[in-house]
């Protein structure tokens, strides 16, 4: 048994945030505007792919980042609420490529493709020599 066995093309998942302060792109770059930054827009699009597998997996596997494409196409003000989302477009033996897609209300502010890798956590620290933080997610 394979540990993508249980993941299907089309499989959703969203994340939905509060642009805070904390998220925009002048909290990390001194001068710059007060708008959700592109790092955070990824983030969130990850988050919303590792939730769409994380409970189909097997009992100790996680799916892990490992490539990102994507546009951040608007600029989204603090208190606006931003929804990420994704969707299972293929897999392989190792890994899950989603479409990934970041809205403000009816209008998309990103999009993009990610890829992550599944890995057996176990297997994952003894060959990196690093142990699995506490994390409810079920994303590394």
């Amino acid at each position: 048994m394979g540990a993508l066995d249980n993941v299907t093309i089309g499989m959703t998942a969203e994340k939905t945030v509060t642009v805070s302060s904390e998220t925009t792109v002048g909290h990390f770059v001194a001068g710059m505007p007060e708008v959700y930054a592109t790092p955070m827009t990824i983030l969130h699009m990850e988050m919303a792919s590792g939730f769409a597998v994380a409970s189909h997996l097997p009992e100790g596997f996680v799916s892990v980042g490992m490539d990102v494409k994507v546009r951040h196409l608007a600029a989204t003000p603090i208190g606006r609420t931003v929804r990420a989302t994704a969707r299972v477009l293929k897999n392989d033996r190792r890994s899950v490529v989603f479409e990934v897609e970041a809205w403000d209300g009816d209008r998309k502010i990103g999009d993009g493709i990610h890829r992550r890798g599944i890995v057996n956590v176990r297997e994952f620290e003894q060959r990196f020599g690093v142990k699995q933080l506490a994390n409810e997610s079920g994303l590394i």
